[in-house]
């Protein structure tokens, strides 16, 4: 009897899984994996396929961020990609910050994106979903002292 249990049961009184089944697992979970990957890799070309054709929304009025006191005073420079979506009225929505090199730059950006609003689609236009991107350079201007002669 314990020859039987031994050989059918494993630890707490389970049954032991059969190597094949184990196998047919592992290249099930294998093939899945494949499947999503390729998947997001599918969208991830698609989505760079689309950005390049919104060209025909134009900026009615860009809001200039302002610049972060406090990066100011630390002489801190960045730069900051917000990508966002255009409402058919010419309104930005779905604001995201995409890339930054400082997270004191992100929310004036932010700001900068939503206060800008673009040309409104004519009401016969067909409206595409292209995220549209905008990059903001926080760069300082060089100190010139004058000398007196």
């Amino acid at each position: 009897m314990s020859a039987v249990k031994r050989a059918g049961t494993q630890g707490m009184g389970r049954p032991m899984m059969a190597r094949t089944e184990r196998a047919q697992r592992c290249v099930l979970f294998t093939v899945l994996f494949f499947l999503c990957l390729i998947a997001s890799v599918a969208a991830d070309i698609e989505a760079s396929q689309t950005v390049e054709q919104d060209t025909d929304r134009k900026p009615l009025f860009t809001t200039i961020p302002d610049y972060p006191a406090t990066a100011r005073r630390d002489r801190i420079e960045g730069e900051v990609q917000v990508c966002f979506d255009v409402t058919r009225n010419g309104r930005t929505r779905r604001i995201a910050v995409r890339k930054s090199t400082h997270r004191v730059f992100e929310k004036p950006a932010i700001r900068a994106v939503r206060a800008s609003t673009y040309e409104p689609l004519p009401r016969d236009a067909s409206m595409s979903g292209i995220k549209a991107c905008r990059t903001f350079r926080f760069t300082l201007e060089p100190v010139v002292e004058e000398t007196t002669n």
